[in-house]
């Protein structure tokens, strides 16, 4: 087990697998985690050195046996990826609270747990990486991210104080913050779809080309900060496609 490993939350058909197939591509043994196994397991069977393990990262426990399984199958991650999400699209009156908490655990708390459990291997084999997907949701609320924004700033501000006590022990945690709609194959041909948050509906005087981040560039921005040179790591680190308003 000499290829380092590369543990990876939320692998689904877009960014996820990309981030998957990115670190691959560099040798590296991919651990993929998610609870469709059945998506997983067709990933597992595409990308090379990979191992699908089903897995619901808002349980703790499962979480941590996951992880065991991992250290056991494949050996321990130099590098995680935190590209689990749980969202809900709603008014603070109409939204269920038990959605927020929910949020939370796959977000924030779960994000704890992968550090709380990888990075001292890291710290001990002299050298490591976290990066942690985002969005803006992260920097402010807007109506209809009650149950959302704050999970995602949560994760934010955790993943920064990890970042303040890790770098100096020379475990790289970064923030990459996704400004974009990511073109997935859920969108259709044409990408003419409302976003589920009932935004207004983009300007299609621009390709989606040009108004979609492809997941591809994304993992690409992902495998870029894991390997940073140490005199110029990078915390906050935003991508948007080029038509993008901001």
């Amino acid at each position: 087990m000499s290829e380092p490993v590369c543990l990876i939350t939320g692998v689904g058909a877009a960014t996820g697998a990309s981030i998957a197939r990115r670190f691959a591509r560099a040798g590296y043994r991919i651990a993929m985690l998610a609870r469709n196994g059945e998506r997983l397991r067709r990933l597992e069977h595409e990308i090379a050195r990979s191992a699908a393990f089903v897995c619901d990262v808002a349980d703790p426990d499962a979480l941590a046996r996951t992880l065991e399984a991992v250290r056991e199958t494949l050996g321990k991650p130099s590098v995680v990826v935190h590209n689990a999400v749980s969202e809900t699209f709603a008014t603070f009156l109409d939204g269920d609270p038990a959605a927020l908490e929910r949020n939370f655990r796959v977000n924030t708390t779960a994000l704890l747990h992968l550090a709380r459990a990888c990075a001292p291997d890291m710290v001990l084999a002299g050298g490591g990486a976290i990066v942690v997907t985002g969005n803006t949701a992260a920097l402010r609320g807007k109506p209809n991210y009650a149950l959302f924004a704050p999970s995602k700033a949560a994760q934010r501000v955790l993943a920064e104080a990890l970042a303040r006590e890790l770098g100096p022990k020379r475990v790289h945690v970064g923030y990459l913050m996704i400004d974009a709609v990511i073109d997935a194959a859920w969108l259709g041909e044409d990408g003419r779809v409302r976003p589920a948050w009932g935004e207004p509906p983009l300007d299609w005087a621009f390709s989606r080309d040009e108004y979609f981040a492809h997941p591809d560039a994304i993992a690409d921005e992902v495998f870029h900060i894991a390997h940073q040179h140490p005199s110029a790591w990078s915390f906050d680190y935003t991508i948007r496609p080029f038509a993008e308003k901001w």
